[in-house]
């Protein structure tokens, strides 16, 4: 799932709502866009939804879409957390559909044991995962241990502790200095805690009335915060109901919602998804499915660069080969009568390398005229 704002009040789309905005434009409205994509990163289909519509409520529409379309093949639904739900995978489970789905994060304390065990299985340089069968034996836990993502949720955790620390001192002097009411210290104790919610748990406060009604606050560090948050740091779960792959196949499985999270950054940038300049809804719709098709074409050329050796990454392709140039040549006779040669420039060496690994043609343009 994304969104796309809008610039203008596009008055005239229902669909037009303001909404969690993952372009950081709350100011504006916008529309949610969830799209499908195959294990190979080809998009498959997409839909579009209100700008308030909550991720966890399009999972059910998204599928049975699908499925309308497509018919219900053996499909393995690969989704991530913020679209998953005790209803949700009810559904998934009730229509025999297999996942491979993230979990919250707080899940992560059921599985200390394991955690500390060390019966690893390395999937790739950085990145060990572990199976814990569910005691039901229909699902299993897949805990993954990234390298790099531990170093940036240590980084992001004392980055955190430093401002609500340094916070804490604030409020402190400014009670030591002024007579506060308590309830004044606590609106800003709980907005300076609001704002760095990573490290919250670290730290113990209590704010005290004196005899005069003056505040004081008085704050603690939680040791036992800091040693779960040290050993799950990079760590995340994901459960399946897919009993018959390995765990680096269902790890590799997951991470392809990687080719959805690309597909936007592409959509966003390259291919103008984003901001949307039109108000009604019928124009709305017609300049996304442009996106979503220029995505395609995209992703295509993408395909095959890759059988061609050339890597999956068509953005250079493009401009190597957007410097070929198209021209009309016009030229007018006496006898009123135009010639018109459209011509297209001589590829460079390297431009002709490509063309010849990608089994593309320059087209023969014939010559035509005109009164």
């Amino acid at each position: 799932m994304t969104s796309t704002y809008f610039e203008g009040q596009a008055a005239r789309n229902p669909q037009a709502r303001r909404g969690y905005s993952r372009d950081h434009r709350p100011d504006c409205k916008q529309v949610c866009i969830g799209l499908v994509v195959t294990k190979c990163g080809m998009p498959l289909g997409y839909e579009v939804f209100a700008g308030n519509r909550s991720d966890v409520t399009t999972l059910q529409e998204i599928v049975e879409t699908m499925e309308r379309r497509y018919g219900q093949a053996d499909r393995i639904w690969a989704v991530d957390r913020g679209m998953v739900s005790a209803e949700n995978l009810a559904f998934l489970k009730q229509g025999s559909r297999r996942y491979i789905v993230g979990t919250p994060k707080s899940m992560l304390k059921q599985f200390e044991r394991e955690l500390l065990s060390e019966n690893w299985h390395a999937v790739r340089a950085g990145l060990d995962v572990k199976l814990c069968p569910a005691p039901d034996g229909a699902e299993t836990f897949i805990l993954c241990r990234s390298r790099d993502r531990r170093e940036k949720e240590k980084a992001m955790h004392e980055r955190f502790e430093k401002r609500i620390e340094e916070g804490l001192q604030r409020i402190k002097a400014g009670c030591e200095r002024q007579h506060l009411k308590p309830l004044v210290v606590a609106q800003r104790l709980g907005r300076l805690l609001g704002a760095n919610t990573r490290a919250a748990g670290l730290f113990q406060t209590e704010v005290k009335t004196g005899g005069d009604g003056r505040a004081s606050l008085v704050w603690k560090k939680v040791e036992n915060w800091r040693d779960w948050a040290a050993l799950s740091e990079g760590c995340y779960l994901l459960r399946t109901n897919v009993t018959d792959w390995s765990d680096e196949e269902l790890w590799r499985a997951y991470i392809q919602l990687t080719e959805a999270e690309g597909a936007f950054r592409i959509d966003k940038s390259d291919l103008r998804l984003r901001p949307i300049w039109h108000q009604k809804e019928e124009r709305v719709q017609a300049h996304i499915l442009v996106c979503f098709l220029a995505y395609v074409l995209w992703k295509t050329l993408g395909q095959k660069c890759q059988r061609a050796g050339l890597g999956d990454e068509p953005r250079r392709v493009f401009e190597e080969l957007g410097e070929i140039e198209l021209v009309d040549v016009v030229l007018p006779t006496r006898q009123g009568i135009e010639i018109r040669r459209r011509c297209i420039t001589e590829p460079t060496d390297h431009q002709a390398i490509l063309l010849t690994h990608l089994k593309m043609c320059l087209p023969k343009i014939p010559l035509t005229t005109g009164m």
